[in-house]
Parts: C-alpha cells; structure tokens; sequence
C-alpha cells in the first residue's frame, strides 16, 4: 500500500471541514436542503475528490475519468462543495443552491459539471453506476464507478436486486460505500427497518465487503486501495459515520436530517463549532 504523508491527511481533513462550512452556509441561504447526511460523509467527499478518482475539472466529460453517483441525492449540499472545491465551477455558485433559476438543484443534476447521474429517486443509484460499470468491461476501459448509498436507502429493494446483478456480472471495477450513520428522515434505521448483519448481508449477495470508520481518511484511502485489486467481484465499503457529524446539536438527530439551522443563533453555532475544528486539524 502506498505511503500517505501527514500533510495528505491534514490537508484531507481540512476538505472535509471546508466541505462542512460550505454544507451549512448552502442550506441556510437556502433555508431548504439536507445537512445532517451531507455533514456525515464529508470525509468520504473529500477523499474521492482529493485523492482518489481520477477527473479532470477542465475536461468534466473525458472518457476515461473515473465515474461517481449519489445515489443518497439528497446529500448534494456536500457534493456540490466537493466539486466546486475541486475545481469543476467557481465556489461563488453555491450560494444559489435551490435557487429557481440555479443548476444547483435539491437533487444533482447533469447541467452541473462533473456530476455523471440526475438522483434523487432512492435506491436507483445503484443500478446506474452498476450500468457504467458494466459498460467500461464492454468497452475495455479501465475507469472505476463510485457508488455513495444511504443506510435508508438500501431499505430499497431495487438495491439488493442491483446487488445480485453487480455480483454476477463480477463487476470488480465497482466500489459502493454506505454512509452508515444509522439515522433515516424519521428515526434511527434499526426503528424502520433492521439493517444489521449489514456485513453479513453483502457478502451473502456476493460482495467483498470492508467496514470503517467513515470519518477517519487514513481508513477510506486504505479501503480504496483494497477495493482496486482485482478479485471478480464489487466491493462495499461499510463507513460507520455520525450524522450530522462537526455541529453538536445536529449530531445522532433525525430532526435534521432535512432541515437547516433554524435561525442566525443556530447558524452561528454550527459555524463556530466547524471553525473550532479547523484550528484544531
């Protein structure tokens, strides 16, 4: 495995923490959006963009880049940071997210560049990026397919039955990762629907299956880096995250899962908690 420098790690945990200001200053302006599920996979933004997938943000539809789908749409506030941040449009954009006359829409859109499939739908994603997938085997091409699930979301059927095709197709350029935050729109996943043996669960449909903290970047590089040996089948990445991770009263908490800072005090606070630990990184 390759050597990772102290300053690739902080400076991928800077990411995360600009990604989480600009989630939080998005869905205020906007006062609409998600920040609780884009807070917890800010981590995994930041990786993907800034160390994994090969892009080019002057070129968002090169043939041989690297493809990645939300299938979890409503985290597009973290998303759409992620590819402002990296160079995709100007930063500036992203405060007209949910704006009528904005391309930056509650769910990812293609008129955003670098996004690779409109979601929003839960449970479809799966299925398209098993398509790309599928399609760079026919084509020859060695480009990866990223795939970031809801653990709501794969209470889905159609995501199991995408499960058994990515499986028996042994689409081993396929990597999905679960923000597995434990937490839905109305409650905890385990009041809904039983997830757990969620581990168990993929591996029987045929998927190498690795599980890790999902806010630790050391943990999501190394994952990826198993996840990119060739073995005949998809891999799933089982990242336990926090929802609502870096703002403390957003923490473990449906209430926000769809829901902004409810006035300027909340606002601030989240702020001033995200800025505390930048000085701490």
């Amino acid at each position: 495995m390759s050597d990772i420098s102290p300053e690739k790690i902080r400076e991928l945990k800077l990411i995360a923490n600009k990604i989480r200001e600009l989630t939080i200053k998005m869905v205020y302006a906007a006062q609409s959006g998600h920040p609780g599920g884009s807070l917890s996979a800010a981590e995994i933004f930041a990786v993907l963009y800034f160390h994994e997938m090969n892009v080019d943000p002057k070129n968002p539809e090169w043939e041989e880049r690297d493809r990645f789908v939300l299938s979890k749409g409503h985290a597009s506030p973290a998303y759409y940071a992620a590819l402002a941040l990296r160079g995709f449009f100007s930063e500036e954009e992203l405060v007209s997210f949910r704006k009528l006359s904005s391309r930056l829409q509650g769910h990812p859109s293609l008129m955003v560049p670098g996004v690779d499939m409109c979601t929003g739908s839960l449970g479809q994603g799966l299925s398209a990026a098993i398509g790309m997938a599928l399609a760079a085997k026919l084509d020859g091409k060695s480009y990866k397919v990223y795939a970031l699930l809801g653990d709501g979301e794969i209470e889905e059927g159609n995501i199991w039955e995408a499960a058994m095709t990515a499986a028996t197709r042994k689409l081993d350029n396929l990597i999905a990762i679960v923000d597995r935050n434990k937490i839905q729109l109305d409650d905890f996943t385990d009041k809904m629907v039983i997830l757990d043996p969620l581990e168990e669960k993929w591996n029987a449909f045929g998927w190498r299956v690795l599980s890790i903290n999902g806010h630790d970047v050391v943990q999501i590089i190394r994952a990826l880096e198993v996840a990119k040996e060739v073995d005949g089948r998809p891999t799933v990445i089982i990242a336990h995250t926090v929802k609502g991770k870096g703002v403390s009263y957003m923490e473990n908490t449906a209430k926000y899962h769809g829901k902004p800072p409810q006035d300027e005090e909340e606002y601030n606070k989240a702020l001033k908690e995200i800025e505390e630990e930048r000085r701490e990184i």
